[in-house]
């Protein structure tokens, strides 16, 4: 890669408005376990780690032992890492090695090149956790997701199984299509889709761009209604958000789901796949939350999509969309479960 075209490590430290640190590293060395058993508004992942992986420099956090098996979580919108700060540290007692990147366009990870185009489609999302687990030198691991975390699990699971031990999919099946995308629902379930439909609009890229923060809170207000976050909760996430790829990311993503937006052609063969809508073979438990305010589908409609061992469970107590961070015990225990199936 050009040295014009990389991106300054020092740079991007220096000006990164976070609340977490991150330190450069070319390799995984032994990860800092957290026991932690503060508060949610104060626990934290701590220190982060940096590593180049395909078109990006990701920032991840690591806890568990060197030699424990790995598990990778991965986080959605509008949310980062901390969707899993309570659940790495419950694993990690049980002898994993967890791993919790931010997605492109969040938090410390940023793109290699200023050329690179800004795309948020899901095949390029899960492409790059692959790139990660390529140069971690990690041959399979136990993936955990929720909202775009969970949809890039599923992708990756169906496309590249013998990657995937095991899945925890909250919201069960989440493979789409641009074909897909484009088919009307009905009036109610089209009206819980509003936000995608706003940012398919100009005004709608300006106002989340000026607008972020309050719109973040929204969702999660929306999606989770019954979460009762503090102030401190939220501002940490948030942060994450202050990449300067994060608007442009977003915004592709859901105008790529209604066709209005091209992907790049090197993720062509893997999307007409994934249009098929592809049954995941690979061990799964899904999760739902019993106070769910996002659009989601009941589990009877996708488990038929998985045809290896498979169980659904419902997560009750006003439990909300971001499942994992509402309730982390109960997601932990999941992965130890789909573990030994």
């Amino acid at each position: 890669m050009a040295e014009k075209t990389r991106y300054d490590r020092r740079e991007f430290i220096a000006s990164a408005a976070m609340t977490i640190a991150a330190v450069q590293v070319t390799k995984a060395p032994a990860a800092d376990a957290t026991g932690s058993t503060a508060s949610p508004a104060r626990n934290s992942f701590g220190l982060l780690k940096q590593i180049d992986a395909g078109l990006l420099n990701i920032g991840y956090a690591e806890v568990g032992p060197a030699d424990g098996r790995p598990v990778i979580l991965l986080h959605g919108w509008p949310y980062d890492i901390h969707t899993y700060v309570d659940v790495a540290p419950i694993l990690a007692s049980k002898g994993y090695r967890v791993f919790v990147p931010h997605l492109r366009g969040y938090g410390t990870t940023r793109f290699l090149s200023t050329e690179t185009v800004r795309n948020g489609q899901p095949a390029a999302l899960a492409s790059d956790i692959v790139a990660f687990m390529d140069v971690l030198k990690i041959n399979k691991a136990i993936i955990g997701g929720c909202d775009w975390g969970a949809r890039t699990a599923n992708i990756i699971a169906a496309l590249w199984p013998e990657r995937c031990k095991a899945m925890v999919s909250v919201s069960g099946y989440l493979i789409g299509s641009q074909a897909a995308g484009r088919l009307p629902l009905p009036p109610n379930a089209e009206l819980q889709w509003w936000y995608q439909y706003y940012f398919a609009t100009e005004r709608g890229r300006a106002g989340y761009e000026k607008y972020w923060r309050d719109f973040a809170k929204l969702i999660w207000q929306t999606a989770s209604p019954k979460w009762n976050f503090d102030d401190a909760t939220f501002d940490r996430s948030a942060a994450s958000f202050e990449n300067p790829d994060h608007v442009a990311i977003v915004i592709h993503n859901y105008r790529w789901r209604l066709g209005l937006a091209e992907g790049e052609l090197k993720y062509d063969d893997l999307e007409r796949r994934l249009a098929t809508g592809p049954v995941i073979s690979v061990p799964t438990i899904t999760l739902e939350g019993d106070a769910n305010g996002a659009p989601h589908l009941d589990p009877s409609f996708y488990a038929k999509k998985f045809s290896g061992k498979y169980m659904h469970r419902l997560i009750k107590g006003g439990v909300g969309h971001n499942l994992p961070q509402e309730a982390p015990k109960a997601f932990a225990e999941a992965v130890l479960e789909v573990d030994a199936y």
